[in-house]
């Protein structure tokens, strides 16, 4: 019967093969694990981290870009409805009710 390791037990021996500067067969030595098996956990670990890792920044970066199309789309409503309002006034009007400066 296979022994069963803790996924904490794994991710001590990824991190002390990956890390330790020492060989995998000595890793694997020390801790009592069979090499193809901590090979399967480095293996495992290396595409975990290549699956989760980018696809949480891009996921960070999405949930920002919404946020600014949002407030760049209702900065645009507002620019519309001021060209609207200024485009139904006339411009000697507009200019006549505002005080020129220093006649005040």
């Amino acid at each position: 019967m296979a022994t069963r390791y803790i996924d904490e037990f794994r991710r001590d021996a990824v991190r002390i093969a990956i890390s330790s500067g020492l060989t995998r067969p000595q890793v694997s030595s020390d801790l009592g694990v069979g090499l193809s098996t901590l090979n399967k956990w480095v293996q495992q670990h290396q595409h975990d981290d290549l699956m989760s890792g980018p696809h949480e920044d891009v996921e960070k970066e999405n949930t920002r870009l919404r946020k600014e199309v949002r407030l760049l789309r209702e900065e645009r409503e507002v620019l519309k409805k001021a060209a609207i309002f200024f485009a139904g006034q006339s411009p000697l009007s507009w200019f006549a009710s505002k005080p020129l400066p220093g006649s005040g």
